[in-house]
């Protein structure tokens, strides 16, 4: 996990082949940041998204093509992920 100028904050080591959301939860638990902006792997509503809500914090996730029902995002806020 990075801050707005890609400074790591934390990170939870997983073997190579650990999907996505493998160690998430560890990450979650010390998020001290009001907002997450993240891939659309992170795009999973029990497990980050619902968690995120009731931590009063906001999820800026790219939601996944194969969604039942679509999400929205800020978009203009998602841009700024990749920005250096």
């Amino acid at each position: 996990m990075v801050d707005a100028l890609s400074n790591p904050t934390g990170f939870h080591l997983t073997p190579g082949q650990a999907f996505d959301l493998d160690g998430v939860d560890v990450l979650l638990e010390d998020l001290a940041a009001d907002t997450l902006i993240a891939g659309k792997g992170y795009d999973a509503r029990e497990r980050v998204i619902e968690r995120l809500e009731q931590q009063g914090k906001t999820s800026v996730i790219t939601p996944k093509r194969n969604r039942r029902r679509s999400r929205e995002y800020d978009a203009k806020l998602y841009k700024l992920r990749q920005r250096k």
